[in-house]
């Protein structure tokens, strides 16, 4: 049975004095004396969403050891960087959207979004060099280098239409679950885990960043997410999973015929593209891919001790799998 808004407030609320130090420390990290800056900073942070990547750093610690001071730093320093992406993403996608409001693009234009974005990327990096992290800086830098390469691996297939599943996975590794990877293993790095512990939660954020991405995209068809229009990926011209399977499995003029569907944006070709999709099996296929991704996560930390962090952890992954927005 999908689990509800509430769920995933129960699962926080056990963690609720943590993610309160984290918000204090993100807050102080963030103030700046401009006032420009500081007035869009308010507007970004009044909505902070589901503060994903935060948890899991919060989570990941406590499973390897003490949560501690580095922890809330490292927690905050990957939520700048993440909120950087962001602000550039909607800027490339000309998004007018973000958490059911306005962009910052969208209020202040590309300009100073721009601007901010860079911001938040200098002063998340800042984190690490201000408090002497020296081992974070090249684990945070080769992940900004695989979203970079995940962002223009998409525009290029997109300009091409030349995409198949293995480049899709590869594309939405470096984009959003390379930053879920690098979250677990910044927690454990905070807790002062060997490298091999590190590792294996690298892998196990990964998983879950896959399978979170494969379960965004089929919100996009039938999901309530907030901020972000149903079927925005098709009007983007984005092949997601469901899109790629139904294209594998028709013949050359099915092809042709949906892609001229797709490319012409138009309401009724897009609904019956989406009942093509679903006749071809492209959403039971990607929902599997999803389920196999996170069935490979929980498989990881069978390895680890069973406590309330791990507890955390295993419920948020349920949770991501099953939420419908």
């Amino acid at each position: 049975m999908p689990l509800i808004r509430n769920d995933f407030k129960n699962i926080t609320k056990e963690f609720e004095a943590e993610l309160n130090q984290f918000n204090k420390e993100f807050d102080e990290i963030i103030q700046s004396d401009v006032h420009l800056l500081k007035y869009i900073l308010k507007y970004i942070f009044k909505n902070k969403g589901k503060q994903l990547r935060p948890l899991f750093i919060i989570l990941s610690s406590g499973l390897c050891g003490k949560i501690n001071d580095k922890t809330y730093k490292v927690a905050a320093l990957i939520e700048i960087l993440h909120t950087a992406t962001l602000i550039h993403d909607d800027i490339i996608d000309e998004a007018e959207l973000r958490r059911g409001v306005f962009s910052v693009n969208a209020l202040w234009k590309n300009k100073a979004a721009v601007l901010v974005g860079d911001y938040l990327l200098v002063r998340g990096l800042l984190v690490a060099l201000d408090n002497e992290y020296f081992d974070l800086l090249n684990i945070v830098a080769q992940a900004i280098r695989m979203m970079s390469e995940g962002e223009l691996l998409q525009i290029q297939k997109a300009r091409t239409w030349n995409i198949d599943e293995d480049i899709y996975y590869e594309i939405i590794k470096k984009k959003t679950a390379s930053l879920f990877a690098v979250s677990f293993q910044v927690g454990a790095y905070s807790a002062d885990a060997d490298e091999d512990t590190q590792k294996q939660l690298f892998e196990t954020g990964m998983k879950i960043g896959m399978a979170f991405q494969i379960k965004d995209d089929l919100l996009d068809f039938n999901g309530k997410k907030i901020g972000k229009a149903k079927l925005n990926d098709l009007k983007e011209q984005k092949l997601t999973l469901p899109i790629i399977y139904a294209f594998n499995n028709s013949t050359f003029f099915e092809k042709k015929k949906y892609l001229s569907y797709i490319k012409s944006m138009k309401k009724e070709k897009l609904t019956q593209t989406i009942n093509w999709i679903e006749n071809k099996g492209g959403f039971d296929y990607a929902e599997n891919k999803m389920k196999e991704y996170a069935k490979l996560a929980l498989q990881e930390l069978e390895n680890f001790s069973d406590n309330k962090y791990k507890k955390g952890i295993i419920e948020t992954i349920n949770f991501l799998v099953n939420r419908s927005y």
